[in-house]
């Protein structure tokens, strides 16, 4: 279980809050969905979990652990992050997946850290890219290392930000189908931002929608109506249904 409770931050003492009281949970498992204008707080929230915030007030628990008492360290062993650009720099694919085992060894990785990576390229099928330098590889290819590299943190959770915001519509199915089977087969929270609601609605099991620095609405797919999508985004859509799915389209 993931918990955040009552979560403020601002940037100086005399700045208003950015994140104002923000509360939400996530079970091992779920797929959260964090929606919200640009400059919700969405990064701020994420950079709050991650440590690379100080928050002003408030707890962020994980399996009933203070992350806020952690180090880095610590932090990086429970919860991994996924972001939108990502830099691997000139390594190979191998080398960038053995990125994510450095909170687990010191100056040199040893033979667990090495079966660890090694498991998780045949898992995810990466044989035939393990040797390439990622500079080489395609924005899916990139995105499907990046998602390897969180997994060899072995974490409980992974943070997405924007996971298909730069990919093709292939690719995008491609990476939503390898996320939901980290939660399905592995028992792993996911919590991720996104812009596209339909993308949303087929990717989450749990949303929860920023505003004034609040969560404002959380819940299953039912609280995803057109009154809190008009209220949190100020835009006309309409909600329909086709195949027992729902469908956001645009207009009143």
């Amino acid at each position: 279980m993931f918990k955040i409770e009552n979560l403020s931050y601002r940037y100086r003492k005399s700045s208003p809050y950015v994140l104002d009281g923000v509360s939400m949970e996530l079970k091992s498992g779920e797929i959260g969905i964090l929606l919200g204008k640009n400059g919700s707080g969405k990064t701020t929230l994420f950079n709050s979990i991650l440590g690379i915030n100080k928050p002003s007030g408030g707890t962020i628990v994980y399996e009933g652990e203070d992350m806020l008492k952690m180090s880095r360290t610590e932090r990086a062993r429970r919860i991994a992050y996924v972001p939108q650009n990502i830099q691997f720099g000139m390594l190979s694919v191998y080398d960038s997946i053995m990125l994510g085992r450095l909170s687990y060894f010191g100056v040199r990785a040893g033979d667990s850290d090495r079966k660890v990576v090694e498991g998780i390229i045949k898992e995810m099928k990466l044989e035939n890219l393990a040797a390439r330098n990622v500079s080489e590889l395609s924005g899916g290819e990139r995105q499907k290392i990046a998602i390897a590299r969180a997994m060899a943190q072995e974490p409980g959770m992974i943070v997405f930000d924007e996971p298909t915001g730069n990919l093709d519509l292939a690719n995008e199915e491609l990476i939503i189908q390898e996320a939901k089977k980290l939660a399905r087969e592995k028992n792993i929270a996911i919590l991720s931002s996104l812009h596209d609601l339909n993308q949303a609605l087929y990717f989450g099991d749990r949303f929860f929608f920023l505003k004034d620095g609040k969560i404002k609405y959380a819940g299953g797919e039912e609280i995803i109506t057109s009154d809190v999508i008009n209220d949190v985004f100020d835009v006309n859509m309409k909600i329909i249904t086709l195949d027992n799915k729902k469908i956001i389209i645009q207009g009143g």
